[in-house]
């Protein structure tokens, strides 16, 4: 969840005045405050996911101006050549004071526009994985031992955006690759590949950074709740085994004349609905990846791509007043009426609207218990 103030909190719990402000932006840009030509925003969301290879997608209404127009060349600001769009939306407190939250930085993919040419001009926008997972390779690529995770991650990001920063939560970029890495046409499967092999997660931030982390914590960062005081306005929930799992078996290569290595991360809690070894009974899933050299790397790895996919079983969907802090993957405590009670899920997908009488969307599952494992 992102950081806001005690003031913004409250405020969004009650009636209030929206603040939603969106740039045209050259692209190479990144941080929390760009330069670029503000735009006037009519309508618009940003669609989130916690387990999409694109993280956010934009769709966005815009008037034309003096200053925004159909574009005609490539240094027009809506131009999809490589113009970008960077949306915040927030609380207007009075007074000239606002409390805006970024939400990202987008590509434009296209423009749409009525005739005649005043007329709004509509706009979808991805974040800049989809950069990424254009920009296949012409030849095969491949990194050798002597290049350590991060070396090879800012490889193959600064090939599509030279000046991006790529950010880790820890040491691990400094961690030497096991094996020789060889990926012949995708970019983004040998991205996802090293930043799995060592645990990690990875998106493009509200910053126009590239964040490589551990998954989200399992701890309630927020709340989500009906009534008083509450944000919820509508709620259901559904029951389903569909597309559960609760083993994932990982395997890789040794880096010696070993065996080939492997690790297991089962849900291993009884306690939990798809606990293995109970009535839900196993539902394994397999990855593989020549990165993954050791036991121990099988298993985090493991651990990681189950800890994304545990707890399907229960969904629920929800409407609320948006909170632009919110973010997928964050756990939340949910608050139904006083005979349902309370339950901890995380955030699958959201959607926040860029208009004052639009909700917050969004799909959770109950939050997955802690993941055990083991080399086998």
């Amino acid at each position: 969840m992102r950081s806001v103030t005690d003031e913004f909190v409250r405020t969004i719990t009650g009636s209030h005045r929206v603040a939603v402000k969106a740039l045209a932006v050259a692209a190479g840009q990144e941080g929390a405050e760009p330069v670029g030509i503000e735009l006037e925003v009519i309508s618009g969301k940003v669609s989130m996911a916690y387990d999409a290879d694109i993280r956010a997608m934009l769709d966005i209404t815009v008037r034309v101006t003096s200053d925004v127009a159909w574009p005609l060349a490539s240094t027009d600001p809506l131009d999809p050549s490589g113009s970008e769009i960077v949306v915040y939306r927030g609380v207007d407190y009075g007074g000239g004071r606002t409390e805006l939250v970024g939400l990202g930085y987008f590509r434009i993919d296209d423009d749409e526009q009525d005739i005649p040419v005043d007329m709004p001009i509509r706009i979808t926008a991805t974040d800049r994985m989809g950069g990424i997972i254009d920009a296949r390779f012409e030849e095969p690529r491949y990194y050798n031992t002597t290049w350590t995770y991060g070396d090879a991650i800012e490889d193959l990001v600064h090939d599509v955006y030279p000046a991006a920063t790529v950010e880790w939560d820890d040491a691990t970029s400094s961690t030497h690759l096991g094996s020789l890495v060889i990926q012949d046409e995708d970019r983004h499967a040998m991205l996802m590949d090293l930043v799995t092999a060592v645990g990690k997660i990875c998106y493009w931030d509200y910053r126009g950074i590239l964040l490589v982390r551990d998954p989200p914590s399992d701890e309630p960062v927020g709340e989500l709740k009906s009534g008083r005081d509450g944000t919820l306005v509508s709620l259901n929930r559904k029951l389903s085994r569909v597309g559960a799992v609760n083993i994932i078996v990982a395997t890789g290569e040794s880096a010696d004349e070993r065996p080939a290595v492997r690790g297991v991360a089962r849900d291993d809690n009884p306690a939990s609905r798809t606990y293995y070894a109970g009535p839900f009974g196993p539902v394994p899933d397999f990855y593989s990846s020549p990165l993954l050299t050791t036991d121990s790397m099988c298993i985090k790895a493991a651990r990681t791509i189950l800890g994304k996919r545990l707890g399907l079983l229960y969904n629920v969907n929800f409407g609320s007043v948006p909170n632009p802090a919110n973010e997928p993957g964050d756990v939340l405590t949910v608050t139904y009426d006083r005979d349902a009670g309370s339950e901890i899920h995380r955030i699958d997908t959201l959607e926040i609207g860029l208009g004052a009488n639009e909700a917050m969307t969004g799909a959770m599952r109950q939050r997955a218990l802690t993941a055990g494992g083991g080399g086998a």
